[in-house]
């Protein structure tokens, strides 16, 4: 699969038409393939989680666009905030397992990479910082 901007198009345009403001395309080769690889394209206004990964980091690149990524401790405090851009040095980072954290999109047409460890398992409840 080629990663081009016909590519990103296409997926930003389907995360335009998405209620939830975001698309992802799963980059597995197989349904048997343990990894979690996959584009998102995010749209400004897509509502994403205060949530973590209990047992694997995630590693984010961007790819288009803009994001701030925003940790915070158990209580829903912010403990920190990193504006990742694509195109500039800051066009990535990862965020270590169990860490609640939260992305924010800011420009139409943002797309990333995110790589977990392991087979997809959906978050629980428990996952999942309310406020």
């Amino acid at each position: 699969m080629k990663i081009d901007k016909p590519l990103l198009d296409s997926l930003t345009q389907k995360a335009k038409e998405s209620p939830r403001l975001r698309m992802n395309l799963d980059m597995r080769t197989s349904a048997e393939d343990g990894s979690q690889r996959m584009l998102n394209a995010l749209e400004p206004g897509t509502e994403l989680p205060i949530h973590r990964h209990r047992k694997t980091t995630e590693t984010v690149l961007i790819l288009r666009g803009s994001a701030t990524q925003y940790f915070y401790d158990d209580n829903g405090n912010i403990t920190e905030q990193v504006t990742i851009t694509a195109g500039t040095p800051d066009c990535g980072m990862s965020v270590e397992a169990g860490r609640w954290h939260r992305l924010v999109c800011h420009e139409s047409g943002t797309v990333i990479f995110e790589a977990k460890d392991g087979a997809y398992e959906p978050i629980g409840e428990e996952d999942i910082l309310y406020l």
